[in-house]
């Protein structure tokens, strides 16, 4: 089973302007404060499509990451590493389509995906939302069609596999006390509570903490998109390009 929660959001600038902000989020923490949690960010392949203009883009980040102190509770240590901040990595790929005004980016993390993968799945377009489509749990109204309008649809799946024979083996094999006691002491532990009720537990606990991640990450777009607005575009790069690490942006 897979959880899934899908929203919509619209910002009040232009799409060209809204998909530079979103390959600026992560570029540095004065120019976004609430990118302070990416420790780096590596461009893995970027080009445009000779037959359809298309830019096709990959890129890793990595995060500092806590789990929920809720599934830190509720799992073994030897599933979880403990409690505390950790480090993860997370791959995202996107497409835009500047003819055609849209933007599809697909960010999924590598780490930890034997007790929870999750896959942020982004659309960003110049057309609303068809909110009548029944797919999305977000019931603000959406702006009509404008050129200085981009609006973005949201979908965060959530899916929990501890419990998998396969994957209880590969997460037993990578945990630091993974011998045969430590196998069979995680078997017994899933066997104890049912595998489907772990794996549901995981997945709404994750689930619960959506919200917070999202308003977290349009306040971060949104200030990129008003330094963008105040500074120019030129003049943010400049600025950007200089990596000197002071605060240069205006509050």
């Amino acid at each position: 089973m897979v959880l899934t929660r899908t929203t919509n959001h619209a910002y009040s600038h232009p799409f060209p302007t809204v998909t530079l902000a979103f390959f600026l989020r992560y570029y540095s923490p004065q120019l976004n404060p609430f990118s302070s949690h990416v420790l780096s960010t590596d461009t893995i392949s970027s080009y445009v499509d000779p037959v359809t203009e298309r830019l096709h883009t990959t890129r890793i980040h990595l995060k500092k990451s806590r789990m929920p102190s809720a599934v830190v509770k509720l799992l073994p240590a030897s599933v979880t590493g403990g409690g505390g901040d950790k480090s993860s990595y997370v791959l995202e790929t996107s497409v835009v389509d500047m003819k055609e005004g849209w933007m599809k980016t697909e960010s999924r993390n590598l780490n930890f995906t034997g007790v929870l993968s999750v896959v942020e799945e982004q659309h960003y377009s110049t057309s609303p939302p068809d909110t009548n489509s029944g797919l999305s749990n977000n019931t603000a109204l959406v702006p009509a069609r404008s050129p200085s309008n981009t609006f973005v649809t949201t979908t965060f799946s959530y899916r929990s596999t501890l419990g998998n024979k396969k994957q209880d083996r590969a997460t037993a094999d990578s945990a630091d006390t993974a011998d045969e006691a430590g196998r069979k002491g995680l078997g017994s532990w899933i066997s104890g509570w049912g595998a489907n009720r772990i794996q549901r537990s995981i997945e709404s606990i994750a689930s619960n903490k959506t919200e917070d991640q999202i308003s977290k990450s349009r306040d971060g777009m949104g200030l990129v998109l008003e330094r963008l607005r105040n500074n120019g575009v030129v003049s943010v790069l400049r600025e950007l390009r200089r990596r000197e690490g002071k605060a240069v942006f205006d509050q």
